[in-house]
């Protein structure tokens, strides 16, 4: 499985910041026609981003469509889904009938195009008040599986802006206003057996201190990475997502240990002074496959 510890935004009307995008460390780059692209522009920059995500590259790419309700989601599909894109990332998702539309959609794209069918990802942004609501439904779409066998939707992503707004709010540097909402999308997450999802992006882009305190924050509260919208965040975000040589160290002992002790009829053991079961060497297992690159 690769980290998506950093996904960054690169707005598709700017060629020479989509070129540079991806020299910068990101673990994939978002090339998106939603917010960083004028009305007027939409249609126009669909070819130039297509043609982008067909290049030879360094990392994954994606393109960030407009939302399902604009007049230019199913535009931004046709012309963009082709050789080269590793998947689509679909801003303010609130219905599971959404994500069954653009699956529809993908795999006839797919299809028609010479792709194997499944094979995009989808990242559903969940930014709406509809969406933070009505969240356990709509991951229940992702129990259908796309014709290859393999899930389509394997994280969501969370976004704080649209959401403060819908909901009214301020959010300080700590954001303790949005702690419900990162909850609950974390916890129905992992309930539908998805990964961890992608946090909001950081906007105090002079607030390097808060930054990394939120970057913590979020990885203890159970994301795996974040949406970044400036190339200094890469760095920091990489760092704090990452597990640290200590996790990895403390993994491989509990996962020795453990197996030891099974194999002698013990499913509970201390290991560095912690209580060790079931549920703690199964966490960290999957901390040293994401290491290895595995599933």
């Amino acid at each position: 499985m690769p980290f998506n510890r950093t996904l960054l935004f690169a707005p598709g009307n700017h060629p020479r910041r989509i070129e540079k995008a991806f020299t910068l460390g990101a673990d994939a780059v978002i090339l998106d026609l939603e917010d960083s692209v004028p009305p007027a522009e939409k249609a126009a920059t669909r070819a130039p981003v297509a043609q982008a995500l067909a290049l030879p590259r360094a990392g994954r790419g994606y393109v960030r469509v407009n939302a399902m309700g604009t007049p230019w989601c199913y535009g931004d599909l046709v012309a963009t889904v082709a050789n080269g894109v590793d998947g689509v990332v679909l801003p303010k998702v609130e219905s599971a009938a959404d994500l069954h539309a653009v699956d529809w959609l993908l795999a006839n794209l797919e299809r028609e195009r010479g792709l194997q069918v499944g094979a995009l990802d989808l990242i559903p942004i969940i930014e709406t008040t509809w969406g933070v609501s009505r969240l356990d439904r709509i991951l229940q779409a992702r129990t259908l599986k796309p014709y290859s066998g393999v899930w389509r939707v394997r994280r969501v992503a969370f976004g704080a802006a649209d959401l403060s707004h819908d909901l009214g709010v301020s959010p300080g540097p700590d954001e303790v206003e949005l702690e419900y909402s990162r909850a609950r999308v974390v916890l129905l997450s992992r309930a539908a057996g998805l990964e961890g999802p992608l946090d909001s992006p950081w906007f105090r882009l002079k607030d390097a201190v808060g930054y990394r305190s939120a970057i913590a924050r979020s990885r203890r509260a159970g994301f795996q990475g974040r949406l970044c919208i400036h190339p200094d965040q890469i760095g920091p975000a990489n760092e704090g997502y990452a597990p640290a040589p200590e996790e990895i160290a403390a993994a491989e002992r509990i996962v020795a240990a453990f197996r030891a002790a099974e194999a002698g009829g013990a499913a509970a053991i201390q290991v560095d002074g912690q209580m060790v079961d079931y549920p703690i060497v199964q966490r960290a297992e999957r901390l040293l496959k994401a290491v290895k690159g595995e599933g």
